[in-house]
């Protein structure tokens, strides 16, 4: 038997919570539980912002990175990416995650990374909060 139940109230969690004391303690069964909820737009704002703000204030080996370039390094470090030659073999290109299918709890980690990074190199948030 497969069965997929997305807790959105007590009455859900309860049922899960009943499957799970069916289930015998014999090794047969196996149980996966998965965060669904994505990254909010408060998040999503908030990332931008401090990506920003660090594009602002951070020279990075002797260069300015735009915010997207920030996203990917900090994504890179976050998900620990794998980085391979570009097409041509002149550079090279990070193959990492997409903070479009974050959860919240991975996202927020991703914002403490940044927050982080941001006070060890005295960037001046002007959102100091955390969503």
């Amino acid at each position: 038997m497969k069965k997929t139940i997305t807790i959105k109230s007590e009455l859900q969690r309860r049922e899960a919570m009943t499957l799970l004391d069916r289930i015998p303690a014999n090794g047969t069964h196996s149980v996966t539980f998965k965060e669904t909820s994505i990254r909010n737009l408060e998040q999503n704002a908030a990332l931008w912002a401090h990506l920003s703000e660090i594009s602002r204030q951070v020279v990075w080996y002797g260069n300015k990175l735009t915010a997207e370039e920030w996203k990917i390094v900090f994504t890179a470090a976050l998900k620990k990416s794998k980085i391979v030659p570009d097409l041509d073999g002149s550079g090279f290109v990070s193959i990492g995650a997409s903070t479009s299918k974050m959860t919240v709890r991975e996202f927020s980690e991703l914002l403490e990374l940044i927050m982080a990074f941001g006070s060890e190199h005295n960037v001046k948030f002007s959102i100091s909060n955390n969503p």
